[in-house]
C-alpha cells in the first residue's frame, strides 16, 4: 500500500545515517517501540473491516520483519567495522615502551671515530666483498703468505672473497690520487677462525692511513699515543715492538699500558701492564708505487685496531662470543 511504502522509504533514508549503535537503537525504537511508526499501524487494524484486515495484517507483518533484518544486517555493519578499528582501552595500566641502544661495538666504533675526526681524518667506507688484488695484492702481500690460503679467507670464487681486513679500503682512496690523504676505515671483515673466547669469524677492525710530503715513523706515534690517551686516559703510555706486516716497512705492533692498573699488573692486563692493540707501520713505498704514487716524494703511516679487543678491554669482557648472542641481559649492561 502506499502508506507502508512510504514508512518503507522513509526508514530506508533514516537506517543509511545510522552510523552507531545509538543511533541504530533509536531508529528501531522510533519504528517498532510501543508508539512506533509500525506499531501505530498495527492498532489501526482494529478500524478495518473483518474482510480487509488478514491482508492489511500480512503486509504489517512483512513491513515489521524487513524492518527488523534491516536493522540487524546494518548492526552488523556497525560492529564489524568497529572490530577493524584499532581500539584504546582508557582503563588499562600504562605500558612503558622500551628504549632502544646502540650495542657496545657500536658506541666503541663512535667513539674511535670521533676522536679521529677531531683529529682531522675522513672516515670511509668500501665493500665487504673484495677482489683478491684489493685485498692482497694491492697490499704486497706476497702469494706465500698464509692469509692468501683458502684455510685462514672465505673465498667466494678464484678472484672474489669476503675482505679480511678494511686496508683494502684505504688503496681505494688512493688511487683517487687527491693527496694528502688522512683516513680512517672502520668496518667488519672475516677470517676463517674457529670461534673461542679470544676469536671469531666475523669482527670489526679500523684501519688507518696517513700520506703526506715528509711524514715519519714520529708522526705515526704521536698520532696514536694522542688516539690512545683520549681513549683510555691522559697517562697511557705506548710502546712499539718491531713485527712483519706485508703493506708496512718498518713495522712494529703496538702496546698501550693497562689503564685499570696503570701498568702494574691485573687481569685485565694478564699481569704484564700492557695491552696489545694492533699493528702499525711506515706505507711499503712497493703500495705507493703501484698506485702511481711517487714513494720519493710522498711518505706516509698506516696502522690497525680490534674493535672487539678495545671493547673487551673497556668493559672487562673475557669472551668475544658474547657479543654476537643478542642476550638483551648482556647487550642492556652497555
Amino acid at each position: 500500500m502506499p502508506e507502508l511504502d512510504g514508512i518503507m522509504s522513509q526508514f530506508t533514508a533514516e537506517l543509511g545515517e545510522a552510523d552507531n549503535e545509538r543511533a541504530l537503537d533509536d531508529l528501531r525504537v522510533r519504528y517498532l517501540g510501543k508508539k512506533g511508526l509500525v506499531t501505530a499501524q498495527f492498532k489501526k487494524l482494529g478500524e478495518l473491516s473483518p474482510q480487509e484486515r488478514p491482508a492489511r495484517g500480512a503486509e504489517l507483518n512483512l513491513l515489521k520483519e524487513r524492518v527488523q533484518e534491516k536493522i540487524e544486517r546494518r548492526r552488523a555493519q556497525l560492529q564489524s567495522a568497529q572490530l577493524s578499528k584499532p581500539t584504546l582501552d582508557l582503563t588499562m595500566p600504562g605500558r612503558q615502551p622500551q628504549v632502544g641502544r646502540l650495542h657496545p661495538l657500536a658506541q666503541i666504533e663512535q667513539r674511535i671515530r670521533s676522536i679521529f675526526r677531531s683529529m682531522g681524518f675522513t672516515v670511509e667506507t668500501g665493500p665487504e666483498i673484495e677482489t683478491d688484488y684489493y685485498n692482497f695484492t694491492a697490499l704486497n702481500t706476497p702469494e706465500w703468505h698464509p692469509a692468501r690460503d683458502e684455510a685462514d679467507t672465505f673465498y667466494i670464487d678464484d678472484d672474489r672473497l669476503l675482505r679480511t681486513e678494511t686496508s683494502p679500503v684505504q688503496i681505494r682512496v688512493l688511487e683517487r690520487g687527491h693527496l694528502p690523504v688522512r683516513m680512517i676505515a672502520p668496518g667488519r671483515v672475516y677470517r676463517k677462525d674457529k670461534p673461542d673466547p679470544t676469536h671469531f669469524p666475523v669482527f670489526h677492525q679500523v684501519e688507518g692511513l696517513y700520506v703526506d710530503r715528509g711524514v715519519t715513523f714520529a708522526d705515526l706515534k704521536g698520532t696514536l699515543l694522542h688516539f690512545y690517551r683520549q681513549l683510555f686516559g691522559s697517562e697511557t703510555e705506548l710502546r712499539f715492538r718491531p713485527h712483519y706486516f706485508p703493506f708496512t716497512e718498518p713495522s712494529a705492533e703496538v702496546d698501550a699500558s693497562c689503564y685499570l692498573c696503570k701498568g702494574a699488573g691485573c687481569r685485565i692486563c694478564k699481569g704484564n701492564g700492557w695491552l696489545e692493540m694492533g699493528g702499525s707501520g711506515m706505507v711499503d713505498p712497493n703500495v705507493l708505487e703501484a698506485v702511481g704514487i711517487d714513494s720519493e716524494k710522498w711518505t706516509g703511516y698506516a696502522f690497525g685496531l680490534g674493535i672487539e679487543r678495545i671493547a673487551m678491554i673497556w668493559y672487562g669482557i673475557d669472551d668475544i662470543r658474547l657479543f654476537y648472542e643478542n642476550d638483551l641481559r648482556f647487550l642492556r649492561q652497555f
